[in-house]
């Protein structure tokens, strides 16, 4: 993402933002919000970071998230995991403590449902609404501003951040109470891994065939078979390549919060809890890094 950025965004009026989280999704995301024309404050552990992030979009960085949300109508995050959440949100330096009464704290990060539900009850205590908003698309989903945005939580402070997170997105969804964003984002996970897996074993069974498997992909990709992983990783996985992408480590803690969901709801997820063993498999032969698309590695 750069000054080239060829996306275009509606016209909404300039509001007073913090995004906390810089990583290779928050970096771009909080770029878009810049470009549309709100006032963006960052926060990120790395001071580096931040600096690089303002080089490019302007705004100003913050050293704590508290000070990075002071007066902000809206506060963005997008951090690791449940832990890396709490840290921004809660304790004296935390999001929470220095967040105005009436605004509205949108969680891009993709964890728990439970771990949600603690935040938007904390939120509630200091007058806070807290969205839930995890995302699929990727890192080029979010350089590209075409991210796809599940949220739960409050219906109308939805409303107010669904114009401002569309900025970054082409499609943001609210799909219940707090806590219904991150369970959609779990179906998601479910119906990927499924579906890398099948499509890891047909590119295999065809190479071992003697196919031009390039050829067949481009045949049956007309047809009920077709799917985004075909589209945009079917080339790749017959070429041995799989240095970008989502990675494996991701997909594994995506899957674990599955897994852990599972058992509480009481959900049979057999085919899913077997590509999680494969997917551990693929980071013992090194390939933590490696875009999940990988799997197709284990069967070579």
């Amino acid at each position: 993402m750069s000054s080239t950025n060829p996306r275009t965004y509606e016209s909404v009026p300039s509001r007073k933002v913090a995004f906390l989280g810089l990583g290779v999704m928050g970096f771009p995301m909080a770029g878009h919000l810049a470009l549309a024309g709100h006032q963006v404050t960052v926060y990120n552990r790395s001071a580096a970071k931040r600096e690089a992030w303002r080089a490019e979009f302007g705004g100003a960085a913050a050293a704590t998230p508290r000070e990075a949300v002071a007066g902000c109508d809206f506060v963005f995050c997008c951090v690791g995991n449940d832990d890396d959440l709490r840290s921004v949100v809660l304790g004296e330096q935390g999001a929470l403590a220095g967040m105005k009464a009436g605004a509205v704290f949108v969680d891009h990060t993709t964890a728990s449902a439970d771990v949600a539900r603690e935040l938007a009850a904390e939120a509630a205590k200091r007058g806070v609404k807290f969205i839930d908003a995890p995302v699929s698309g990727g890192q080029a989903g979010a350089q590209n501003g075409l991210l796809t945005v599940m949220c739960g939580g409050d219906a109308a402070a939805f409303e107010a951040a669904r114009p401002l997170v569309m900025s970054f997105a082409r499609a943001c969804t609210r799909l219940g109470d707090s806590g219904a964003g991150q369970l959609a984002k779990m179906v998601n996970q479910i119906a990927i891994a499924g579906l890398v897996q099948g499509l890891s074993e047909a590119i295999a069974f065809g190479q071992k065939a003697g196919l031009d498997m390039n050829q067949v992909l481009e045949v049956i990709g007309k047809g009920a078979a077709q799917s985004w992983q075909m589209d945009n990783r079917g080339k790749t996985m017959i070429a041995g390549q799989f240095e970008f992408g989502f990675a494996v480590d991701w997909m594994r803690k995506d899957l674990g919060l599955v897994l852990d969901e599972a058992k509480r709801n009481g959900a049979r997820l057999p085919v899913t809890a077997l590509v999680d063993q494969f997917y551990a498999d693929v980071q013992a032969d090194g390939g933590n890094r490696w875009d999940t698309s990988s799997l197709i590695r284990r069967l070579r």
